[in-house]
């Protein structure tokens, strides 16, 4: 699901940019990955995250993917030429990933999955991609703090099949998904470290 005129302001502001430093230094805290690996980004917007998980990684490549063109398009102009040297962009479906079985060391995703209506397939495909003992980063939002009497005025999102931190973890470990670390704020969401293991 594309994001709204309210979401687009909330995830392309410099307080954004900032939260994601934090999050991804805490991710590199947490899952030591070697340099030179090949890593994909799920609904990578104007391509902030990408460019910090380059800076924080030193990956080979990050593939940064996004079911809206238009966010493809500003990731192109949001990044510096040298930076574009490593990372590439597809407008891509999380249900259906143009990538092969097992082809990433790590894929990060930063709020993508409450907007998807099918979100625990969108699981079974992050853990498709990855490699066997593939690290998968995640970033997500629980429903009381995106559908409560203020907020679901505003943004947009489904409002069947929603997940919060139980259904969420149940979910993960039906997907092959092992948490590594993870904060979690029972009404607001989860920041974790995943690990696929073999099923």
């Amino acid at each position: 699901m594309k994001l709204n005129w309210a979401e687009l302001l909330v995830v392309n502001n410099p307080s954004r940019v900032f939260q994601q430093e934090l999050e991804i230094g805490w991710m590199r805290r947490h899952a030591k990955l070697p340099p030179g690996g090949h890593f994909l980004e799920i609904g990578c917007g104007r391509g902030a995250g990408a460019s910090i998980i380059q800076r924080q990684f030193s990956p080979a490549s990050i593939c940064a993917t996004d079911l809206d063109p238009s966010m493809i398009r500003r990731a192109f102009h949001y990044l510096r030429p040298e930076e574009l040297q490593n990372i590439s962009f597809c407008v891509a479906d999380v249900l259906n990933l143009p990538h092969s079985d097992g082809g990433f060391d790590a894929v990060f995703g930063f709020g993508v999955l409450h907007h998807v209506p099918d979100w625990q397939s969108a699981l079974n495909e992050v853990g498709r991609v990855l490699k066997p003992n593939g690290i998968y980063f995640l970033e997500e939002l629980y429903p009381s703090l995106y559908q409560n009497i203020i907020t679901k005025h505003i943004l947009l999102h489904p409002t069947e099949n929603r997940f919060g931190g139980h259904e969420l973890r149940r979910a993960l470990g039906s997907a092959n998904f092992s948490v590594q670390a993870s904060i979690e704020l029972k009404f607001a969401g989860i920041l974790a470290v995943l690990r696929k293991v073999s099923g």
